[in-house]
């Protein structure tokens, strides 16, 4: 299983990025798929998961109504389309999948991960 990670970047607080996520090596079909990210000095934080057919999705407080995760028509890609950024949303973001539903914001249910993309937001 292989996830690979694109479209970090450096942008300035309240803008916006779109990061996508690509899958390969396994069958899909009933695979949870999330995103999650990192600080520097912090724990990994879940902040939102998908199902496979892109209706079953859950939100961390903290990017609810800013941030907004998609799964591809072929079931292969996800994204995470993030909006008004803030400082405190820099981190490596990572993309991660697991077989065990629901797929909600529980970390252990994703044993699979990408290697990461960093968002750096600027004040």
């Amino acid at each position: 299983v292989q996830l690979v990670e694109s479209g970090g970047d450096s942008v300035q607080a309240g803008g916006s990025l779109r990061l996508s996520c690509a899958a390969s090596g396994r069958n899909y079909v009933k695979w949870c798929m999330g995103w999650f990210r990192q600080a520097p000095g912090k724990e990994r934080e879940a902040l939102a998961t998908t199902s496979t057919s892109g209706t079953g999705l859950f939100y961390a407080d903290s990017v609810k109504g800013r941030f907004t995760v998609a799964r591809g028509d072929d079931e292969y890609t996800m994204s995470l389309q993030m909006n008004d950024l803030k400082p405190e949303d820099t981190a490596m973001y990572y993309c991660a999948a697991g077989e065990t539903s629901p797929c909600n914001l529980q970390q252990w249910r994703y044993r699979f991960w990408g290697q990461g993309t960093q968002v750096t937001v600027t004040s």
